[in-house]
């Protein structure tokens, strides 16, 4: 491996990691925003705007985009989270000119012609329905309005019908201005990359890159509480969780160590006890997200409405034990679980593109493997158990449900159960 970071003078920063083994590139934009960049009646816009970066530019219109890249057996594709939105190539490395030439182009030449704004529009809304239509996923959005209502943060990354119809052509230029910024994106590169080639490329690609000061995402704040949406469907959806830990927190591996043990995989604890011994639920897992400021832990699982109720007993019940402490062959199998997750990242151009571009994003430099290795191998079984404890001794524990009406603990009774763990 040989990570080569360069920072351009226009603010745009290159990454790299030549993989010399590899006859194909994978290479990226990163851009700070998210879902959570978005003012109150920008809900949805972050998203809209990565569609509509593929809808055509002054240089090549929609079909070409897609059919220049297809012509020479490359893929292309875009993705918006909460906190960032990627725009990704994936090429023969002797095509990977042609696919940075794309991505400059769509990043800073879109027209969005009004025609093509007003099919997208529609294109999403489907999208809307489709997630309403999955209960598994309709439950992560009550999550998030639950843990952080009335902030961007807790607000759908699709937006809602009513503010995703109502955005112009000139609210997404004039959103573009404010948050696609050079010094808020990273160009990743990973696989058979020339580093000095793609700078040298990167520099005279990304001129027209705005250079103003960055603008600053709104801080969230947790409050938590209970949410709940009733529908007639076979399945009860139910996420039981607390504030997390930021990306930056010393004990971020610790957290991982701590969902790995608790329900991150067939050996874990939840699924030893509440699928394998009981029999309650196909799927149960348990979680951790880390944002720039804060962050979420939590348990989802779907079962019967007349299984409800043990179901969400368990899950306390099983918070508390785990609070109480974990063993030491339990912290070396999650250390070792996400190890691989490391390692397996490597073997990946792509994912090892993503891997880089996010830890500048975060951290401002890659960080070597060895230093993962480092932070992940300092976490002990005390550690865990300390942390377990002040997480789950929350005042505030978010608590939501999609699906039919079931007997099962409510917020009142949830609280009064894990009261009996004291941080």
């Amino acid at each position: 491996m040989a990570v080569k970071l360069t920072k351009l003078e226009n603010g745009l920063t290159v990454v790299t990691d030549q993989m010399e083994y590899l006859k194909t590139t994978a290479l990226g934009v990163w851009v700070k925003a998210g879902s959570r960049s978005e003012g109150e009646h920008e809900n949805g816009i972050t998203h809209l705007l990565e569609h509509m970066a593929f809808k055509g530019t002054s240089k090549r219109n929609a079909r070409e985009i897609a059919e220049e890249i297809e012509a020479v057996g490359g893929e292309m594709n875009a993705s918006t989270s909460v906190e960032h939105t990627n725009y990704y190539v994936r090429t023969l490395a002797d095509d990977a000119p042609l696919g940075l030439d794309i991505l400059s182009d769509i990043l800073q030449d879109s027209i969005i012609d009004p025609e093509e704004l007003a099919r997208e529009k529609h294109v999403i809304l489907q999208e809307i329905g489709a997630a309403q239509d999955m209960p598994d996923d309709q439950v992560f959005d009550v999550l998030l309005e639950t843990a952080w209502p009335d902030q961007p943060l807790g607000r759908p990354i699709l937006g809602t019908p009513e503010t995703v119809t109502g955005f112009s052509a000139d609210a997404i230029r004039q959103y573009v201005a404010r948050k696609y910024t050079a010094s808020d994106m990273v160009l990743a590169a990973a696989g058979a990359v020339d580093h000095e080639a793609l700078v040298e490329l990167a520099e005279a690609s990304f001129s027209k890159l705005s250079n103003a000061a960055p603008d600053e995402d709104y801080v969230a704040q947790y409050v938590g509480g209970e949410g709940s949406i009733e529908r007639e469907l076979q399945e009860l959806q139910v996420i039981l969780g607390f504030e997390g830990l930021p990306y930056e927190h010393e004990d971020y591996y610790a957290v991982q160590v701590l969902a790995s043990i608790l329900g991150g995989g067939m050996s874990s604890r939840l699924f030893q006890e509440v699928r394998e011994k009981r029999g309650l639920c196909y799927s149960v897992y348990a979680f951790h997200w880390a944002f720039a400021d804060t962050g979420f832990f939590g348990v989802h699982a779907a079962t019967g409405p007349e299984d409800a109720a043990e179901l969400t007993e368990v899950l306390v019940e099983q918070l508390k034990e785990i609070a109480k402490g974990v063993t030491e062959k339990e912290v070396s199998r999650a250390k070792a679980q996400l190890r691989s997750g490391l390692l397996m990242a490597l073997e990946s151009p792509a994912a090892r593109a993503g891997q880089i571009a996010r830890q500048v994003m975060i951290y401002g430099h890659p960080v070597a493997l060895e230093e993962l290795e480092r932070r992940l191998n300092v976490v002990s079984a005390d550690r865990v158990q300390i942390l377990a404890e002040r997480l789950f001794a929350s005042d505030n524990p978010t608590y939501v449900k999609v699906g039919p009406k079931a007997p099962m603990l409510n917020y009142a009774e949830l609280k009064e159960r894990l009261a009996g763990i004291k941080a």
